[in-house]
């Protein structure tokens, strides 16, 4: 029995294969990583926003709870003793400290849901790209399979050409140029 002459392109072919192979596994890594920081950063920024309509409906409640008391204390005119109306003025500012705390404190807790959502828009276009290239990858890995099996240099070529997309598109996921 003759042992078959290997044809030269089969060792380039295994090795493009191994290396589409190898970028096929990371961008699936790496797509995964940015897709858990968008899914983490997605519900941190949900629970900045839970908490952000904790404190207006706690604001909410004090800036009625001042507003019935300025009312009471019109209502009630100069007919108050002067200590009473000092109580109900203490109460009202009191009330107003309040309202302003809240409002400060929802100011940052707004900024940091903003930079969670912008972190969590980020890592989705990471992911999303790195999905793309895995897609790719792929793709020319088949190609690149089916060329080995039925000896066609063609096929191999196209899956190259497919795989050069993928590793672009890999590159992308880290980059974001396209």
């Amino acid at each position: 029995m003759t042992e078959e002459k290997k044809e030269r392109w089969l060792n380039w072919m295994a090795l493009t294969t191994i290396i589409l192979a190898v970028c096929a596994t990371l961008a699936t890594f790496k797509g995964g990583g940015f897709s858990t920081r968008s899914v983490l950063s997605q519900t941190q920024a949900s629970d900045q926003w839970a908490f952000y309509q904790s404190k207006s409906i706690k604001g909410y409640l004090y800036e009625m709870q001042r507003d019935q008391m300025e009312m009471q204390l019109k209502m009630l005119g100069g007919k108050v003793p002067p200590a009473l109306a000092q109580q109900y003025q203490s109460k009202i500012d009191g009330y107003a400290a309040k309202i302003s705390k809240y409002e400060g404190e929802k100011a940052k807790i707004l900024a940091d849901a903003k930079k969670l959502e912008a972190i969590r828009d980020d890592a989705a276009k990471h992911g999303k790209v790195f999905g793309v290239a895995v897609i790719f990858l792929q793709i020319a890995i088949l190609l690149s399979s089916i060329a080995a099996l039925i000896k066609k240099k063609y096929v191999w070529v196209i899956g190259i050409t497919i795989g050069a997309y993928g590793i672009v598109q890999f590159a992308n996921g880290f980059l974001l140029f396209m």
